[in-house]
């Protein structure tokens, strides 16, 4: 194990825990800015028909996520799901991924990243952010800014803007072009097994599971480093 040059974060449930997703509720915070609304449509008859698109598109199936690697831009899944229901929202489809997310999956910094984050930069680590994600770019730059402001990320990848999504070494590739580094000098650490521990292992980067915020059981690799808190790895680091 190699001390790295730089240190690449998942973001839900590895920098910042999410609370449970209320797809109604953020559905309910988008309709207040609905300027036509044709059939009267509730959150809940609105998000129900997301649902079902969703699960059509299988896209956030737990079990087959990873064999998706081609992200779909939530705004283009929310310009369909509002038209096609007789709706229109006055705001910017940007907007429409804020309002919705912070309603519907409120997030907090997960216990000792941020000094974790600290100790990187007392060191001179550098560090950047993948997500898998459809929120927009900007969407995730804030969220992340807003619940860590005090980071000092060179670059936030979100998937949306990018096309690929983890598992597939695309991603990690844009990253590692992005810090000029070569794939041995870099450690990427996630909580979803399939899509960020086999995914960066595939690209060459060093992972390291993070399950502190996983709120399931899980099933132990003796051959991944698993870390439970960020201590953990401060300790492991200054070793």
């Amino acid at each position: 194990m190699k001390k790295p040059k730089m240190i690449l974060f998942d973001y839900g449930q590895t920098l910042v825990n999410e609370q449970c997703f209320d797809g109604v509720k953020g559905t309910e915070a988008v309709l207040k800015y609905a300027t036509k609304n044709k059939y009267n449509k509730s959150a809940e008859e609105v998000q129900a028909y997301a649902n079902k698109l969703n699960q059509e598109l299988g896209r956030f199936d737990p079990e087959k996520k990873h064999l998706f690697q081609v992200e779909v831009p939530n705004h283009m899944f929310t310009k369909y799901l509002y038209e096609a229901q007789g709706i229109e929202i006055a705001l910017s489809p940007e907007e429409i991924d804020s309002v919705f997310w912070d309603a519907a999956a409120p997030g907090k910094p997960t216990e000792g990243i941020r000094e974790f984050l600290a100790f990187l930069k007392e060191n001179q680590i550098r560090t950047g952010v993948i997500s898998n994600i459809s929120y927009c770019g900007n969407a995730v730059v804030k969220r992340i800014h807003d619940c860590i402001p005090d980071n000092d990320f060179e670059f936030i990848i979100a998937t949306s803007e990018y096309l690929y999504r983890k598992p597939n070494k695309h991603i990690f590739e844009l990253a590692l072009e992005k810090a000029e580094l070569q794939p041995e000098e870099v450690w990427y650490i996630g909580d979803q097994y399939q899509c960020d521990i086999v995914g960066a292992n595939a690209a060459g980067l060093f992972p390291v599971w993070y399950i502190g915020a996983i709120d399931m059981n899980y099933e132990p690799k003796e051959d991944i480093l698993t870390i439970k808190n960020w201590k953990e790895l401060i300790d492991l680091l200054k070793s």
